[in-house]
């Protein structure tokens, strides 16, 4: 059975990824090809023509409408087939699954579940994303040969930041500083604050700091797959309070997990910060740390997905830094099971159930 949330909004693509060509995507082991219309919206249609099963990716733009490149069939925005070259009856079977989509903020969310409960007023918004106080910058799309899950569960783990990122994002200040968790709200929020220590290496070369400074993690991870890190420093003369965070240089970096196979991630991932707004600089200076600290984790992750992909003798055991995790994974798995059950209760067809 397939971990995948399908009723939930995922990020497909930034914006400047789709344009009126026909490109394919890989979402929850589903292709789906994607373009433009000509008033600019996004279209997303199951890439698998129903005749001979070619991909429609493979064939051509007829103004809106998609051509299959093998025998013509023609399908609209909506998926239906308004073309059978040589005949002029349509065949009900002769359809393709429209994907609901949303985009803001230059982001494409899509929803792979019943379009029917697609709420656009569900896809997650913060409201940095349009304060002049902030700076907006997308960055990279990260790939990465690991399942999303253990990329979510890196995204709620400050702990892992002192010893995967020394030089970057982290350093022997913060080894033995507990972590709190809390579990009971939308998000898992797990954080952190180091007072009193030398700045990491990222706020060194961003934010300036020679002194000790008090810094902070606040990772928030929201099902299925979208994380909020906050973190930031000030200086430890500042003595500022935990609900005093835009007083010192404050980041948010945001990472948008799309799933593409059980074993295979995308991570697009970009900040929005309160300092440094003017400065033509600050963003290539930013996303090479970024890089660096995210190859970083992407050997970690790789590396645990090959061993999970080997025979295991004994089940992996769990520390004190793993509650937050944990709590994501049963999430997963309720809603996984919810939407299983839902499926089974509304197939007419007892003896045969086929869930993707």
């Amino acid at each position: 059975m397939s971990n995948f949330i399908r009723n939930a909004w995922y990020v497909a693509a930034w914006s400047t990824e789709i344009d009126d060509t026909l490109r394919r995507f890989t979402i929850l082991g589903d292709h789906v090809v994607m373009y433009r219309k000509s008033d600019g919206g996004v279209v997303a249609l199951e890439d698998r023509c129903p005749h001979r099963l070619l991909p429609l990716s493979k064939g051509k733009r007829v103004g809106d409408n998609v051509q299959c490149g093998y025998h013509g069939l023609t399908f609209d925005c909506s998926g239906a087939c308004v073309r059978v070259p040589g005949q002029t009856n349509l065949p009900k079977s002769a359809y393709v699954e429209a994907f609901p989509t949303e985009e803001r903020h230059g982001i494409v969310w899509i929803w792979m579940g019943d379009p029917a409960r697609a709420d656009t007023s569900k896809v997650f918004d913060m409201p940095e994303f349009t304060d002049p106080a902030w700076k907006v910058h997308h960055g990279d799309a990260l790939h990465l040969k690991s399942n999303y899950l253990n990329v979510a569960e890196n995204l709620v783990d400050p702990a892992h930041v002192s010893f995967v990122h020394p030089t970057t994002l982290g350093n022997a200040a913060s080894e033995n500083v507990p972590v709190h968790v809390q579990t009971e709200g939308e998000a898992i929020l797990a954080w952190r604050w180091i007072r009193d220590a030398e700045p990491i290496g990222f706020f060194k070369a961003f934010g300036g700091f020679t002194g000790h400074v008090d810094r902070w993690h606040y990772y928030y991870l929201y099902t299925p797959c979208t994380a909020v890190i906050d973190f930031g420093s000030a200086p430890t003369k500042d003595a500022i309070a935990e609900d005093e965070r835009d007083k010192g240089v404050r980041i948010f970096a945001l990472h948008f997990i799309t799933p593409v196979t059980e074993t295979y991630s995308i991570d697009r991932w970009m900040h929005i910060r309160n300092t440094a707004l003017d400065d033509p600089d600050a963003e290539e200076t930013m996303d090479k740390m970024f890089r660096v600290a995210f190859q970083e984790d992407k050997a970690i992750l790789e590396a645990v997905q090959e061993e999970e992909n080997r025979p295991a003798k004994r089940r992996p055991i769990r520390i004190a830094i793993d509650k937050g995790p944990l709590v994501y994974r049963k999430r997963i798995n309720d809603l996984i099971e919810l939407e299983r059950t839902e499926d089974l209760a509304s197939d007419p067809s007892p003896a045969f159930v086929y869930h993707d």
